[in-house]
Order: C-alpha cells, then structure tokens, then sequence
C-alpha cells in the first residue's frame, strides 16, 4: 500500500525537543524519527494560531486565502471556505482511507471529511495509540492506502492557570516525569521568574508524555507492517504556549519542529533550507502519486529536496499571515522570512497586542506582570503590546527581534526590497488585508479600475485627506496602486 501518510500534530509544542538542541526534557521518540528522517531546521507555521496553522498544513493555503482566520471551537466559530480542497477530500478522491485521532479543531466537517473521525480531547496516548491501531488494521484489511492525522492534546495547557494535563488520568504504564523548576532551560524570550519556571516545569512533563505517544504510534506502525510504506510527518501547530510565541508571529511562535521520514530516502539529514507549512499538502500529494494538478494551492512538494544538506538559492523565503486568535484579538499582520532578515507589517498597529484567554489567565503572564520592570525575555512589556506598522529584524545580529530597524537609514534600501516583496505577495495571494490609505485595496479595487486615486501609504492620515490627485488638492500626485 505505497503512498500511506501519517502526520502526528503536537499541540503548542514549538521547537522543545532534544534533536532541536533543548537537553533540559526527554523526547527520545522524537529524536529517534529525527535520526532516521529529514530534520528541517528552517520549517514555519504561517500563523501561530491552532486552528489557523492547521488549515494551512490541511489546504497548503495562508489563512487570508482559506478562511480559517482563527480558532474553530466556541464562539470563535471560524470557519475555512467551502471551496477550499483540503488533505481528507483530496485523499478520498485519490483512494485512500482517510481519518484523524484525538483533536481536530479545523471546521466544518464537510470540507474536512475524513472517512474515520475519533475525535477526543483526551491526552491519554494509550488510547491514542490503540485507536492509530485499528486504524492501521482497517486499511490492512481493505487493502488500501490510507492518510491519518493524530492530533495530540499535548503539551497545550489545560483549563487550569498553570497546568499542563499531567493530573489526568492515563494508562497505567504511562510514564509520568516531573522536572524540578531549577532544573528547566528558560528560552530567551521569556523570563528567568519563580513563575515561568514553574509552569516550565509542568509543560516538560507534557512535552515528555507527548514523546511517549508519538513513539507508541509508530510503533503501531511497525507492528501492523506498514512502516516501509508511509511517510511519516511530525510537527507542531505553533510556539509555545507563553507570552512572546504563541500568537505572535516572531520567531518563537512560528520557527517549529518539521521532521519528514520517507522510504527509501536516507535519515539523519539537517536540511537548512526555508520551508512552509503551505507546503506539506502538496508534498503529501506528490508522495500519494497525485495527478490532479496543482489546484489552488499555494505551495510546493520538499520531496525534491528532502535530502539537501546545503542552503538553495529557491529556498531561501517564506511567509505568513495571522488576522485573529480568538474573536476578540483581532490584530492583523504579515511576516516575510529570509536566512537572515525578518519583516514584518502590522496592519492594525495603533490598536494594543492582544492576549489570548490562556495566555492572559497564566501564572507566568502573573509574574512577568508584578515584576519591576516587567520585561518579556529582552522585549519590554511596552514593546510587546504597543508595536510600529513596520518591524525589521537582523536575525542574525538580534534573533529574539527586539531592536527594530525599520527606522534605521542604514537599512532603508532593505526595508524598502522587503516591503516590495511583501507586497507582491500579498497581491499574489488576494489578501484583503493588503491597506492603503487605511482600506483594504481588494475591496475598493472595482472603484480603483474606474479612477480612484490611492494615496500610497498604510493608514489614513486625518491631517492631510487629500488623495493625492493634482485635480483634487495642491500637493503632488502620488497615484494609487491597482488590484
């Protein structure tokens, strides 16, 4: 049954695993698939959002493109459009049995129609992986290829403001580690309190657990002889669940683990080269066999590269885009990466960065509050909720993006290539989000093949509402840019 793909989701993991350098908790599973597959060493979400970034991975689409601007569950009620061609109907199209285990959190069902459903926010991985079992038994006994997702709940927190699910109840023979706070490394973009290592602490512990599930997997895997034929895709949703990461689009949130095991493709490869979460879909695709053609999505198969060790020269950008967390954090922004600069534009600057309920209800979020002054690993608390319309970053020189150089005249000729960039990306992909003088250009793009004049700035400046139009004010023209 060639062309089987398994894809094992982590839930706010980030890149917290012993092949990606952090020594402080025990992921031997992972490491073990590492060594025996392509590590991408520069893999990005496009959005550190749970039900966003799953959309991209399931369509191979940004989020302006799919819909999913959000989160799925509760009154959030993002939605991806009906249009949009996802893996599960892809994959019923092609054959195979399709299915998902434990979280799914993308919607509706019908555009994301997978044939086996076990939905389950349980962080139970024997469970887990007794179900990923009569999964595999079931495409043995139907003598089809399948395409599974299992969707841990782990290491996400819980409903509590410091907990990580370590107090549920498990499978008996479920290992259980507990890791004193002294002993955890805080990354640098949070702060070394009493509090963060605390809640560190309770998330090695679920980052642990989450280990023993994946190797429990594939194990099933093994066992049901499936192993030889099945690309094998593990990756994290987004950052970690802290301030500074999770939903926010430095580095911290959308730098994430992307390891890819392929039969008859050699292991242990640390591949530098940029690439998207847009583009596992198509390379799912490309591995099932896929003669559909390329459809409408907006990436592209890494199997042709899957085994470089050298940095390409068409591999070298990505980008992303985040409208929303929850209903009430409305904060647009778009990034563009390169090996060595970060840009990005925040549409809707003059309004406070938001926080999301879990970030916001923390023990950490408590601690970094009262403490004086309250800083955010270098970034100051000023610096985090009130941002400019433009950041760029040497990520070289600064790779926690905390000095901004977008002002800087020493950098204007890149800001400028990268903004260009920026936007001719944004026009490639009809993103609404794409403002000049305070509207959106798609929307007002009718108008503008009738003559309307688009002042060529981000926001609308109430000092000065001219157009730019000489038939309309004194000052120069300054002529709008068409959709």
């Amino acid at each position: 049954m060639a062309g089987n793909v398994l894809l094992l989701i982590a839930d706010d993991l980030g890149r917290m695993l012993g092949c990606y350098g952090e020594r402080a908790v025990d992921t031997p599973h992972i490491d073990a698939l590492a060594g025996s597959a392509t590590r991408f060493d520069m893999a990005f979400t496009s959005t550190a959002s749970c039900s966003a970034s799953r959309s991209v991975i399931y369509s191979g689409l940004h989020t302006h493109e799919n819909g999913q601007y959000g989160l799925h569950h509760d009154n959030h009620h993002f939605m991806t459009f009906d249009h949009v061609e996802t893996a599960p109907s892809l994959f019923n199209r092609l054959g195979h049995l399709t299915g998902i285990v434990g979280k799914v959190h993308v919607g509706p069902p019908s555009i994301y129609p997978w044939a086996v459903r076990d939905e389950s926010a349980t962080r139970n991985i024997g469970w887990v992986a007794r179900r990923a079992e009569a999964f595999f038994e079931r495409a043995k006994r139907e003598a089809r290829p399948f395409f599974l997702t299992v969707g841990f709940v782990d290491p996400h927190r819980d409903m509590t403001r410091g907990g990580f699910g370590n107090d549920e109840d498990f499978d008996t023979d479920v290992g259980k580690k507990r890791y004193a706070p002294e002993d955890v490394t805080v990354p640098p973009f949070l702060p070394d309190i009493e509090e963060v290592r605390t809640e560190l602490s309770a998330y090695y512990s679920s980052v642990h657990r989450l280990d023993q599930g994946v190797g429990r997997v594939l194990c099933a895997l093994e066992a049901a002889g499936l192993a030889d034929d099945t690309l094998v895709c593990f990756l994290s949703d987004n950052g970690a669940p802290f301030l500074n990461s999770k939903t926010t689009l430095y580095d911290a949130g959308v730098h994430l683990p992307l390891i890819m095991r392929v039969p008859g493709r050699r292991g242990g490869i640390a591949n530098p080269n940029l690439v998207s979460f847009a583009d596992v879909l198509p390379t799912f695709l490309d591995w099932a066999g896929w003669q559909g053609g390329e459809g409408a999505r907006r990436g592209r198969s890494v199997l042709t590269i899957l085994e470089e060790t050298e940095l390409l020269p068409d591999w070298q950008i990505v980008f992303g885009s985040h409208t929303f967390h929850e209903i009430t954090n409305y904060w647009p922004t778009r990034f563009l990466r390169t090996p060595r600069y970060k840009y990005h534009r925040n549409v809707a600057w003059k309004l406070d960065f938001p926080f999301s309920g879990d970030l916001y209800g923390s023990l950490s979020w408590e601690g970094i509050r009262n403490h004086a002054p309250p800083m955010i690993g270098e970034r100051s608390l000023e610096n985090y909720i009130r941002r400019p319309a433009e950041e760029l970053y040497d990520l070289d020189a600064d790779p926690e993006e905390v000095r901004n150089l977008a002002s800087d005249p020493d950098h204007a000729e890149r800001l400028s290539d990268l903004r260009t960039r920026m936007e001719r990306w944004q026009r490639e992909t009809r993103d609404p989000w794409l403002f000049r003088d305070g509207v959106s250009v798609r929307a007002v793009s009718h108008h503008l093949q009738q003559g309307l004049v688009l002042p060529d700035r981000f926001d609308f400046d109430v000092t000065q509402p001219g157009d730019g139009d000489p038939g309309h004010s004194k000052s120069a023209p300054v002529r709008g840019l068409k959709d």
